[in-house]
């Protein structure tokens, strides 16, 4: 890895602690309280008094912005969290499943996955109905295809290997094997997927949250905050700017991470 290559990776390693941090302690960056309005203090433009400024309610934008971190930051890693876990124990028993079983399990996952992401999770959220656990709901069905796929591929390819081999041959039971010594490298590949996956599903989460199919006010959440701004954009920029800059930090730190370490471990494993 250059130089140039490392000191991106720990400016955005550093950028997605920060924010872990400001989704787990929001108290420390801000005393501000995110709900409190002000209605003679509406759309004020960014000042000492409110680094941010504020939006139509009064309220500051940069104590919403900090406190609806927890929101978006906890949906897209709850998203991806359950999409890695489903898709590893899909995939991988798929992976040693009868042909008939693996067969139907691909088709729908091609099915899935012959569609946006985000258009999956937009038809879910639908079904199921406005509020962010059904978001995070639709969310997880969205990516899980992806994750279904490669550990299907990395168990495939693991349950042949020597070590493997060995193992079987030295008279270990075929779901220890699977367990033991297929299932770590499977999960080591979707971990670093889920990296760059985090990324997809704030994103995600924060556009149906644009739409009206998540949080609702005036709870502070970064797709929300968005929303209730695009009417003000030309007299108020700061009321969406912020909330969005927060979005696109978050998916850009988190994408360069996965991508990195996804590099990383495709050199490695040639």
């Amino acid at each position: 890895m250059t130089r140039g290559r490392r000191a991106l990776l720990i400016l955005a390693i550093a950028v997605l602690g920060l924010i872990g941090l400001v989704a787990v302690a929001p108290s420390l960056f801000t005393s501000a309280d995110p709900l409190q309005t002000d209605l003679a203090a509406t759309l004020r433009a960014p000042s000492a008094a409110h680094p941010f400024g504020t939006d139509q309610s009064g309220r500051d934008v940069y104590a919403r912005v900090i406190h609806g971190a927890a929101r978006s930051v906890g949906i897209g890693l709850l998203a991806t969290s359950l999409a890695l876990v489903v898709g590893l124990i899909v995939g991988s028993l798929s992976g040693v499943a009868p042909r008939l079983v693996d067969t139907a399990a691909m088709r729908a996952t091609d099915i899935l996955l012959a569609f946006p992401e985000f258009l999956v999770a937009l038809v879910v959220v639908a079904v199921l109905g406005p509020g962010p656990a059904n978001v995070a709901v639709a969310v997880t069905i969205a990516a899980v295809p992806v994750y279904v796929r490669l550990a299907r591929a990395q168990t495939r390819t693991l349950r042949t290997a020597e070590h493997v081999e060995a193992a079987r041959i030295l008279g270990v039971p075929a779901a220890r094997a699977l367990t033991r010594h297929v299932l770590p490298g499977v999960l080591g590949a979707l971990s670093v997927l889920a990296t760059i996956g985090i990324g997809s599903s704030i994103l995600a989460a924060a556009g149906l949250s644009f739409l009206g199919l998540g949080p609702t006010e005036p709870t502070p959440e970064w797709g929300l905050m968005l929303a209730g701004g695009r009417n003000v954009l030309g007299q108020a920029w700061w009321v969406s700017v912020f909330p969005g800059a927060a979005i696109t930090l978050t998916v850009i730190a988190a994408t360069v991470v996965g991508r990195m370490l996804r590099a990383r471990a495709d050199g490695a494993a040639s």
